[in-house]
């Protein structure tokens, strides 16, 4: 299993948690059901490179100073948005025999046929709840699109059986859907018909009014 090397924190003042940034660590907090809460950091590059290998709701061991080793995953990840830096972990402890729930991403695979008949690919929702052991929770679930035509959409009760764990959502919970094409009229286009047949009919009234005046000569 992945280890990530995590230190202790004992200074909890500001000023040491923005200097554990300076020095390239991110300032977090471990805890769990059957253990106290205890502050930690580890190194942001190393953090990185955890959560690519095991993915958003992947297991790995988080390693203390003392040796002693904790199965987490990540609950939480603060991110600084100016920045766009890491600026607090939640790791939590995990019992690998109890279910929980688990926030997983929603991939679209496939090509909807309405998209090729100018209808519009609308993806609701881009996470699923699911409930299972922590070693079971899958890192994605991919959607197949390729059967929807315009109109048509794909609910969480169409997903049930394709997928090995129990899922939270409800069932007319809509994941993606093919909308038909807005028709907007061309407000030039309007706007030139409107002007030629105004013209059409004020030459017709100025004919018959030629027709009616004294001295003309057909």
């Amino acid at each position: 299993m992945t280890v990530l090397q995590a230190r202790d924190r004992k200074d909890l003042t500001g000023q040491e948690t923005r200097n554990i940034r300076l020095n390239g660590f991110v300032p977090g907090v471990l805890y769990g059901n059957k253990i106290e809460s205890q502050p930690v950091s580890v190194e942001s590059v190393a953090f990185l490179k955890t959560m690519r290998e095991v993915g958003q709701n992947g297991l790995f061991d988080l390693e203390l100073e003392n040796g002693k080793k904790h199965h987490v995953m990540v609950q939480e990840v603060q991110v600084d948005p100016l920045k766009n830096h890491y600026t607090h972990i939640d790791f939590f402890e995990v019992n690998m025999k109890e279910k929980r729930d688990a926030n997983v991403p929603v991939h679209l695979e496939g090509e909807a046929p309405g998209a090729s008949e100018g209808g519009i690919v609308n993806h609701l929702l881009y996470e699923i709840t699911v409930h299972c052991l922590p070693a079971d929770i899958p890192e994605s679930i991919t959607v197949d699109i390729s059967s929807l035509n315009v109109g048509d959409t794909l609910s969480i009760s169409e997903m049930r059986s394709t997928v090995s764990v129990d899922i939270v959502n409800e069932d007319d919970e809509a994941i993606v859907t093919v909308q038909a094409p807005t028709v907007t009229e061309d407000p030039d286009e309007t706007e030139e018909d409107g002007t030629t047949a105004l013209g059409v009919e004020a030459t017709e009234e100025r004919e018959d009014d030629d027709k009616d005046r004294p001295g003309r000569v057909e």
